[in-house]
């Protein structure tokens, strides 16, 4: 087993996860970041190469065929995936990585690297709190919109499958609770002081 860990967050749109995970990222800046490829349009305030790798879908397509992702995944008409490279090059530098990926992707890494990697899903407190965050976004027209929640069902479905729930009904408190967890399984805590 290497000496370094895979942390994945992942949830339902809307349950938290992005701003639990930049919080992390900022107490402990020695942690690496997942940088997810993406098929999809950039939004605003994204960056390419930080937010996501934004690539055409047929290069998105070609990496697929060449085995280069740990995992991938069409959600909404998009493709989404995890760099082979990049996490291989974490491990071996026995780094953490930090990853803000769906569902059906952390259970991929979990399949694909078992000892190297713990899980965390955070759940929104209730269906009726995420419809209003998503609400609040204002980020997705309504179709979109629909999409998002037709895939809740699915996604809190396979929450008993990950390490640890986190149940997001106050923010600064989720964070606690998987900051203690990324403690738990890391050296971060070292690092940082």
């Amino acid at each position: 087993m290497s000496l370094g860990k895979l942390i994945v967050v992942s949830a339902p749109s809307g349950a938290g996860k992005t701003t639990i995970v930049r919080a992390i990222l900022d107490k402990y800046p020695s942690m690496l970041f997942s940088v997810s490829a993406a098929t999809r349009t950039k939004r605003e305030t994204e960056i390419d190469g930080k937010d996501y790798f934004f690539l055409p879908r047929q290069e998105f397509e070609r990496r697929i065929r060449a085995g280069e992702l740990v995992e991938w995944e069409e959600i909404y008409g998009n493709l989404y995936g995890t760099l082979k490279s990049e996490v291989d090059k974490t491990l071996s530098g026995g780094n953490a990585m930090l990853f803000d990926i769906d569902v059906k992707g952390g259970l991929s890494i979990k399949r694909k690297y078992p000892n190297d990697s713990v899980l965390i899903f955070v759940k929104p407190p209730s269906i009726e709190i995420l419809e209003a965050r998503l609400r609040g976004r204002k980020t997705e027209d309504e179709t979109t919109f629909k999409k998002r929640m037709d895939r809740v069902a699915m996604e809190l479905g396979m929450a008993s499958q990950f390490d640890y729930q986190v149940v997001n009904d106050d923010l600064p408190a989720a964070i606690v609770e998987v900051d203690k967890i990324v403690v738990a399984h890391t050296t971060l805590a070292q690092r940082s002081t």
